[in-house]
């Protein structure tokens, strides 16, 4: 892995069975990732995005293949070790449950704060002016908008400052202003030297992005 690289996985596979029928999720994929660099992958839907994804995270286990973050193996390590990792150098976007419902957006915050052992106590106040959701810090989930929500994951996911971002379609259901807010977001992050993963459906941020990465049947295809 080269001295900027924040990630590689090399030659990931990941087969689902159900009963007899197996679905091959990955075949093969492998990618690396350097710091201040923005990455798409796109694909049509059951291409393996998602799936991928979670195994970049550590979230899922690839039946073949390995993934190092900032240096570190993520694979075939105990879950305890997976969720320390994560904490430290990874922020996670999904789709949707991204708060803890019965928490305020800033004691989101507060908690993966903790989970990442950091202790600054300037880093709430941080990472809600950063996604523009401070005026909101303490909402709970069912308090927000859609727009607010998607924010408010955002400052979540970069609250520690982590060397890697991974977002599964963090536009996909919000307005036009809010996914402007979310790119100059993520556009300074960009600059600051932050490397982000996104799986996306969007022809708007793939042009966005630095580099494409399109999936088909599980495989990366040119």
């Amino acid at each position: 892995m080269s001295a900027s690289s924040v990630l590689r996985a090399h030659d990931l596979y990941r087969f689902y069975h159900a009963g007899e029928e197996e679905t091959l999720a990955l075949r093969g994929v492998s990618l690396e990732v350097h710091a201040g660099e923005v990455v798409a992958i796109a694909g049509p839907s059951g291409s393996g995005k998602s799936t991928l994804l979670a195994c970049l995270a550590g979230l899922d286990e690839p039946d073949g293949g390995n993934v190092t973050v900032a240096g570190a193996r993520m694979t075939r390590r105990p879950e305890s070790v997976r969720a320390e990792l994560r904490a430290r150098h990874i922020g996670i976007l999904m789709q949707s449950e991204n708060l803890l419902m019965n928490l305020s957006v800033a004691d989101n915050i507060r908690l993966q704060l903790a989970l990442a052992g950091v202790t600054d106590s300037s880093a709430v106040h941080s990472a809600l002016q950063r996604a523009e959701i401070g005026h909101r810090a303490g909402a709970k989930a069912g308090q927000l908008s859609g727009g607010e929500m998607a924010r408010a994951a955002l400052a979540i996911a970069l609250s520690t400052n982590p060397p890697l971002l991974l977002a599964d379609e963090p536009t996909g259901e919000v307005d036009e202003e809010t996914e402007s807010k979310l790119l100059r977001v993520l556009d300074d992050r960009r600059k600051s030297g932050g490397a982000t993963i996104i799986a996306t459906h969007s022809e708007a941020l793939m042009r966005w992005a630095d580099r494409n990465i399109k999936l088909l049947d599980g495989r990366v295809i040119e």
